[in-house]
């Protein structure tokens, strides 16, 4: 009886841990979430003119970002105000993303550059700069 209960509990002891274990080392990486602001350039028409293309991106540009590895990518905006989250990879390059999602389509260089002239850098970006990543300085978590 002895050796029938060291048995069982030997059994339950290897599949816990089995259960337990990762299911492969090749797991992703952890995520994060970045944020980016950029503005509109200052006519009405201009920003109603970004919001209709981003209510029908082309489906060559979301391709590549799925390509690239982006797991999500968000938009919101307030007037001339652009805010972008994306959710990467930890430890992303995010140059190479871009690239990468650019290479999947000659389509997707062709986006980059059309919203390139809806946009202008927000006050205290360089010249020519347009996205500027936003850093949090307060986050409430429970």
């Amino acid at each position: 009886m002895k050796k029938k209960i060291l048995q069982l509990a030997s059994i339950i002891f290897t599949c816990s841990f089995i259960m337990c274990s990762p299911a492969n080392s090749d797991k992703e990486s952890a995520l994060v979430e970045k944020v980016f602001v950029v503005n509109t350039v200052d006519t009405d028409k201009k920003l109603n003119e970004y919001l209709a293309y981003h209510k029908q991106i082309w489906p060559e540009v979301e391709a590549g970002f799925k390509k690239a590895g982006y797991k999500s990518i968000t938009l919101y905006h307030f007037n001339d105000l652009i805010v972008m989250t994306i959710m990467v990879p930890e430890n992303a390059d995010l140059n190479e993303m871009g690239k990468l999602a650019e290479s999947y389509s000659p389509r997707c260089a062709e986006w980059n550059k059309l919203m390139n002239t809806y946009q202008k850098g927000v006050n205290g970006t360089s010249e020519g700069q347009k996205w500027v990543e936003v850093i949090p300085f307060y986050k409430f978590k429970q």
